[in-house]
Parts: structure tokens; C-alpha cells; sequence
């Protein structure tokens, strides 16, 4: 009976780990004359959603985020409109 117990605790525990996982990602905007409204509002759903925002660019109009992974595909669908870019940030290296 305790190894059932045990089971159902650790697939609940599988199951909200899956609902909040976070991704490291690059969101940035492809259009350098994209208004800072439009980023504000990017940079406040990513927040709400419960991302944190790790840096801010300058060379690009992007900032580096670690966010719920359903908040980044809702700041993607945003993309059409406003050439926004949501890319995994990633380690890159040379051979």
C-alpha cells in the first residue's frame, strides 16, 4: 500500500514539475523599429507569466529570459504581427 502511495505522490510530483517547466530562451525582435510599447508588453507577459528577464541587449532589440515554456510559445504567436524572434539560448562554441 505505501508503494502505491509512493507512485501516485511521484507522478503528481512528475506531472506540476512538467506543467512549470522553464526554458532558457533569446527573445528578440527582428524589426529594429518595433516600438518599446510592443517590448514592455512582451517583457510584462513573460513576468507574469512567472520568467524572469537575465539580460537586456543592446546591440539588438532582445533580451535573454528564463520562462514557463507555454508563456514563450504565447510570445511567439505574437511573432507574426511584430517579427518577434523566441530562440533557445544555447552554448555556442567553435570545433
Amino acid at each position: 500500500m505505501r508503494c502505491l502511495w509512493f507512485i501516485a505522490a511521484l507522478s503528481l510530483f512528475h506531472l506540476g514539475f512538467a506543467v512549470d517547466q522553464k526554458k532558457s530562451a533569446i527573445i528578440w525582435f527582428d524589426n529594429p523599429d518595433t516600438p518599446a510599447a510592443i517590448m514592455n508588453q512582451v517583457k510584462d507577459s513573460i513576468l507574469k507569466a512567472g520568467g524572469k528577464i537575465t539580460h537586456t541587449y543592446t546591440i539588438i532589440n532582445g533580451f535573454a529570459v528564463i520562462a514557463p515554456a507555454n508563456a514563450l510559445a504565447s510570445v511567439q504567436t505574437l511573432g507574426v504581427e511584430h517579427s518577434i524572434r523566441v530562440e533557445e539560448d544555447e552554448t555556442v562554441s567553435s570545433l
